[in-house]
C-alpha cells in the first residue's frame, strides 16, 4: 500500500533518531502492543480508516516472515506507518462541520510527535488504548458499534453508524464544552467527556436547519431585540402592516432600521410594503426587548455563518413536544439561566433594564452544534429519525 511520503520520511527520521530501536517488535517478537496495534487497525474503518484491516494483514504477513533483520525491521517500520495512518484518521475534520473558530478545528499532530510519545509512554499497551479511545463519548458507540459487528458477523456497521462517528470524532476530549445536538433537540453540558447536564431545545426546521458549527460563545446578551430574517418579515410582518397600517409595528413591538451593524431606525413610511410582500423590495426589521419577545430574556451569540443564536424563549409550550424542530434555525433553550449559571460558574444577571447588554463570561466555552442520531441504549446501538436527511453516505468523507 502506498505510503505517504512525510510519514516515510517522519519514519526514516524516528528510527535514526533512536539508533533503530525497536518500537513495536522488541527483541524481534511481538509484544502486548503489537497485538493491540492489530486489534485497532482491524477496527479501524469505524475510526475513518477504512484501509485499517489491509495494514493490519499486511503486518501479520511481514511478522511472519520476519526471520532476519532486515525483515524484522521492515515490519517494524509498517507498524509504525500504520499507526500515525491511523492517528492521522482520529484527526480528520468532520463531514459537514464549519470551524468558525480556528482553534477548535482538528489538527494532525505532527508524525514525528506521534511516534515520540509512544516511544515515551510507560505502557504503550496503555497508550494505544488512550488515543484509539478518542473521548468517552465516542468510544461509548464505537465500542458498541463494534461489539454488535462482531456478533452479527458483519465487517462494518450500518452506515448511519460510521456518520455518527464521524461527527462525535470532532468533540474534544477534556475540558467544558456545549453540545446542541440538533438530531434529538438536546443540549448538553460536558466536562471532559462526561454530560454533566442536559436540557431540551428547539432547533431548525427541516427546511430551516440549524446548521453544524463548532464556534466560542464568550458573552450573554440581555434584553436582547430580534433581528427578524428577511422571510419572516415578508411573510408575517408585511401582511399586517399592509392590512392594518405601519401603527401596527408600535403596537406590536417592531422598529424599521437602517441596518443590522448600524441599526438606525428609519420611518415605516419609507419601505414599499407591497413590495417587501412581493419580494422585491426588502426591509430590516427588530422586535423590541420585552415578554412578548421571541429572543425572551437573554441570548448567548457565537460565530457562525448563518447567524443562528442559542436563546431563551417567550414561548415555553414548545418544550413540552417530543419533536422540537420548529424554529428558523435557532436554538431555543429550555433553561437559558441554568445554563448560562453553568458556562460562567455563578448566575448571571442583567445589569440594567437596557436593551442588548452584553455580559462577558470568565472565559469563552466552546459550542458544537452537530448532529447525532446513534445512541448506546443498554449496551446496544440504537438510531433515532435523521430528519434532516443527513446520514447518507454523501455526506461522510471518502475512504481514506
Amino acid at each position: 500500500m502506498p505510503t505517504d511520503p512525510a510519514i516515510s520520511s517522519a519514519v526514516d527520521t524516528f528510527y535514526a533518531q533512536h539508533r533503530a530501536a525497536p518500537l513495536w517488535l522488541k527483541g524481534g517478537a511481538a509484544g502486548p502492543a503489537a497485538l493491540s496495534l492489530l486489534q485497532i487497525l482491524r477496527r479501524a474503518p469505524l475510526d475513518g480508516l477504512s484501509s485499517g484491516p489491509q495494514l493490519a494483514d499486511e503486518i501479520s504477513v511481514a511478522r511472519a516472515s520476519a526471520t532476519n533483520p532486515a525483515a524484522i525491521a521492515s515490519a517494524e517500520r509498517l507498524m509504525s506507518v500504520a499507526w500515525l495512518r491511523y492517528v492521522a484518521a482520529l484527526h480528520a475534520p468532520a463531514p459537514g462541520m464549519t470551524y468558525f473558530d480556528p482553534r477548535l478545528a482538528p489538527r494532525n499532530p505532527a508524525a514525528g510527535y506521534v511516534l515520540e510519545q509512544a516511544a515515551r509512554a510507560p505502557s504503550l499497551v496503555d497508550h494505544l488504548a488512550a488515543i484509539a479511545a478518542v473521548s468517552p463519548l465516542y468510544a461509548e458507540l464505537r465500542d458498541a458499534a463494534w461489539a454488535q459487528a462482531q456478533a452479527s458477523g458483519t465487517s462494518l456497521p450500518d452506515p448511519r453508524i460510521m456518520a455518527n462517528l464521524d461527527r462525535l470524532r470532532a468533540l474534544p476530549a477534556s475540558g467544558r464544552f456545549v453540545l446542541v445536538d440538533a438530531a434529538t433537540q438536546q443540549l448538553s453540558m460536558v466536562e471532559n467527556g462526561r454530560v454533566v447536564d442536559r436540557m431540551k431545545i428547539v432547533v431548525g426546521r427541516p427546511d430551516a436547519q440549524t446548521p453544524m458549527v463548532a464556534s466560542t460563545i464568550w458573552y450573554a446578551t440581555f434584553n436582547p431585540y430580534w433581528n427578524i430574517p428577511s422571510d419572516l418579515g415578508r411573510k408575517l410582518i408585511a401582511p399586517h402592516v399592509i392590512k392594518q397600517g405601519t401603527s401596527w409595528l408600535t403596537k406590536n413591538g417592531y422598529q424599521v432600521i437602517a441596518n443590522w451593524d448600524d441599526p438606525q431606525i428609519l420611518p415605516a413610511s419609507s419601505v414599499n410594503w407591497k413590495g417587501v410582500l412581493a419580494g422585491t423590495a426588502e426591509v430590516k426589521l427588530r422586535e423590541l426587548p420585552g415578554t412578548a419577545n421571541s429572543m425572551g430574556g437573554v441570548k448567548f451569540g457565537f460565530g457562525n455563518p448563518q447567524g443562528v443564536y442559542l436563546h431563551d424563549t417567550n414561548n415555553r409550550a414548545l418544550f413540552a413536544k417530543d419533536k422540537r424542530t420548529l424554529s428558523n434555525g435557532c436554538v431555543r433553550l429550555e433553561d437559558a439561566k441554568r445554563l448560562g449559571k453553568w458556562m460562567a460558574g455563578a448566575e448571571l444577571k442583567a445589569p440594567s433594564a437596557d436593551p442588548e447588554l452584553h455580559v462577558r463570561l470568565p472565559q469563552g466555552v466552546p459550542v458544537y452544534l452537530t448532529y447525532l442520531t446513534a445512541r448506546v441504549n443498554n449496551g446496544l446501538v440504537a438510531l433515532s429519525e435523521d430528519v434532516y436527511h443527513r446520514d447518507t453516505a454523501t455526506g461522510r468523507m471518502a475512504s481514506r
